[in-house]
């Protein structure tokens, strides 16, 4: 299942990416630090949702309460969540 998630407080406006069980392919971000995201989507490939949650979740940038990656985070367990 192809998930869109709109972000929050971050130079990204949305991430994009399949879901399939609890495991996570295809990630693009729009907008945001583009060699750094597109970093960020090819080592996670391939994750589950409880992996990249561990990795990303509550990482900051500067002065913002979150991140790119944090958002990811979030949006992996939104649409895991979405799917029961």
């Amino acid at each position: 299942m192809r998930y869109t998630y709109i972000t929050k407080f971050t130079c990204s406006s949305r991430i994009q990416f399949d879901i399939e069980g609890d495991i996570i392919t295809n990630i693009v971000f729009t907008g945001g630090c583009n060699g750094n995201l597109k970093a960020i989507a090819k080592l996670v490939d391939g994750w589950t949702v409880e992996q990249i949650e561990e990795k990303c979740k509550g990482n900051t940038c500067g002065m913002k309460p979150t991140s790119c990656a944090d958002q990811l985070a979030r949006a992996v367990r939104e649409a895991y969540e979405s799917q029961k």
